[in-house]
């Protein structure tokens, strides 16, 4: 299937490495233009770089801060100034911290509030007016299946991320009109940096090897495997091209069939 991205222009958040630089990599090998971004200058020049390198696609890489509303302004004019349009966005940030109720303190929640959902306002702020006066475009939300069942010990990112899905949702349908579709992209056990590091976490915990970690995790899994970061980025990439044109305030789940949950 041709996704119909060659030469148009997408935005992807927190790409130095993982999920979006999973999402960006498959819109690169279609031929699309890619701007990921993240904190750290030095990780996403050189993914950038990495990523030019494997697609030959034009890749720009920016270094900002999601919980910054002038670095989110930035990102955005510097992707406007050098193409001329934006026809995807993919929002993606950090979790908050791990912990139950009361763990947290007020600062805790607004450090939450503005990692996760308030950065997802501000960037779909940002790129809405060039959207507009492209004609359109499409909006992707990396949340977590905590949206759908949610975690014990991840209230923080229960609450916020929640939050987001619900504006997804929201924006889908004030937006249509627009021909501006948001979706929401839910992760399940994808073997990233991060899916390594809890695991060699869990093995320093529990004693157990960390083959011995991953074979019990995979065993719960009913395609019996963790995912790859290019299968997640393939559906992302999806989701954001023109080839999903009828699709707009759905969550779609990669997860290898994990999740109980029928909504």
């Amino acid at each position: 299937m041709d996704l119909g991205v060659a030469a148009k222009v997408y935005m992807i958040a927190g790409a130095s490495r993982g999920l979006g630089f999973g999402i960006a990599k498959a819109l690169a090998e279609e031929g699309a233009i890619v701007s990921i971004a993240s904190r750290d200058e030095t990780a996403i020049k050189a993914a950038a770089a990495s990523l030019a390198e494997q697609t030959g696609a034009e890749v720009h890489g920016f270094a900002f801060d999601a919980t910054d509303a002038q670095s989110v302004k930035d990102w955005t004019a510097a992707v406007q100034s050098k193409y001329g349009r934006i026809d995807g966005l993919a929002v993606n940030a950090g979790g908050p911290p791990v912990g139950l109720f009361d763990d947290f303190a007020d600062e805790d929640w607004q450090k939450a509030f503005e990692l996760t959902l308030l950065s997802a306002v501000r960037m779909i702020r940002a790129v809405l007016p060039v959207m507009r006066a492209g004609g359109g475009g499409s909006i992707i939300t990396l949340t977590s299946s905590s949206v759908k069942e949610p975690i014990d010990n991840l209230l923080l990112s229960n609450v916020m991320r929640s939050g987001v899905v619900s504006l997804a949702k929201s924006l889908s349908r004030q937006l249509a009109p627009e021909n501006i579709r948001v979706n929401n992209l839910v992760p399940g056990l994808i073997y990233t940096d991060r899916l390594k590091s809890l695991i060699s976490n869990a093995s320093a915990t529990t004693g157990k090897s960390e083959e011995e970690v991953r074979a019990s995790q995979e065993k719960l899994i009913p395609m019996g495997r963790y995912g790859d970061p290019d299968e997640f980025g393939k559906a992302g990439a999806f989701l954001l091209s023109p080839a999903a044109s009828y699709v707009s305030g759905e969550t779609l789940i990669v997860d290898g069939g994990s999740m109980k949950t029928v909504w």
